[in-house]
């Protein structure tokens, strides 16, 4: 006589077709997980956006602030090194498109021989501190394509710094600017400041 197959007994006393049938139905849920998983991955993106510019605003706020804190007095304060800085321009920008180059300072200060680029931020970093250095190096650029023979200084600002950043910028030859209650005040660099 032949043998008969049967088909596994499964636990529980299921047959295949209900295995199968709760496979398909949790495949569809997986399904309709993912794609809740997807909008709600695109929601948090789009709220994660919004929050980053108005952080960003925020940072500027805080970064015209701390200008505005610093730039009335601060050709008085430079004095001190004399300097004898006659002015202190905000936010001057510089546009050289024939010869693609383009920057921006928060503070320009001058006098007939010397000017100084002021990099002004609420916390500064060593990023920051290397940016004003390309400034000045693209500063220079720009004065010698323009017959500008003037000595050109740097000095960074800030008033969440760490004690690496300022020793990293006053040993790359730039004027730090330190903001302390109502007061600021410059430390020199050490040795020589940096001419550019």
């Amino acid at each position: 006589m032949a043998e008969v197959q049967t088909l596994p007994d499964y636990p529980r006393g299921l047959d295949f077709q209900q295995v199968w049938a709760a496979l398909m139905e949790n495949r569809e849920q997986i399904r309709e997980n993912a794609e809740q998983q997807r909008e709600t991955e695109r929601y948090l993106k789009e709220r994660g956006e919004i929050v980053d510019k108005r952080i960003g605003a925020l940072t500027n706020l805080f970064g015209d602030v701390t200008e505005a804190m610093i730039a009335p007095k601060i050709c008085e304060k430079f004095d001190e090194f004399r300097f004898n800085f006659l002015r202190a321009n905000s936010n001057v920008r510089f546009n050289d498109r024939v010869n693609n180059i383009s920057f921006e300072v928060d503070i320009l200060l001058e006098n007939g021989d010397k000017a100084m680029l002021v990099e002004v931020k609420t916390k500064l970093t060593i990023e920051r501190v290397n940016k004003n250095i390309e400034r000045l190096e693209k500063m220079r650029m720009y004065a010698n394509l323009h017959g500008d023979k003037r000595i050109f200084l740097g000095a960074v600002a800030g008033i969440v710094v760490t004690d690496e950043v300022k020793n990293y910028a006053l040993n790359q030859g730039l004027y730090f600017i330190e903001y302390s209650g109502e007061n600021f005040y410059i430390t020199p660099p050490d040795g020589n400041p940096k001419e550019w």
